[in-house]
């Protein structure tokens, strides 16, 4: 059975403000709009190329404007940091891990935004690991790390 994250709330304090926000700068798409009572809208965004959605609106979420935090793929942490700065969002440089590379950015309210670019193989000392291989291993292991994977590279 597959199990896919169709929908994640983003708390917001202005639902238009944010709407414009990542729809004219960050580039999501927005899918759907709709009031359903005075209390309740519903927006519908979709980064590019995603299937999962993220709402923002009135009456979504109990959760505090700026607590939300999310981690997408993109396929070139670079030109994503680009566009973004391009649009004139402020982007982090890109941080360059053995897992990935990353480059972060928040929305207006403070909630925070991870973009990784996948780094396969995962090098180690001794014979290449693809990624799932490494989160079975610390999963397995219950330890937070690898063995022969120095953190420090």
């Amino acid at each position: 059975m597959n199990w896919k994250i169709e929908l994640i709330p983003v708390p917001v304090t202005d639902a238009d403000a944010a709407k414009s926000f990542y729809v004219d700068r960050v580039g999501f798409i927005a899918d759907h709009a709709h009031r359903v009572t005075p209390e309740l809208r519903f927006i519908l965004l979709t980064p590019p190329g995603s299937a999962c959605s993220i709402v923002i609106g009135d009456g979504i979420t109990d959760m505090v404007p700026g607590s939300q935090r999310i981690q997408v793929v993109v396929p070139d942490a670079d030109a994503a940091r680009q566009h973004l700065q391009d649009e004139g969002v402020e982007a982090s440089d890109v941080d360059e891990t053995p897992w990935g590379r990353f480059v972060h950015f928040t929305d207006p309210d403070g909630n925070q935004w991870a973009l990784q670019q996948l780094v396969r193989p995962v090098e180690v000392d001794g014979p290449s690991l693809e990624l799932g291989d490494v989160i079975r291993s610390v999963d397995a292991s219950g330890e937070d790390g690898v063995a022969g994977v120095d953190p420090k590279r």
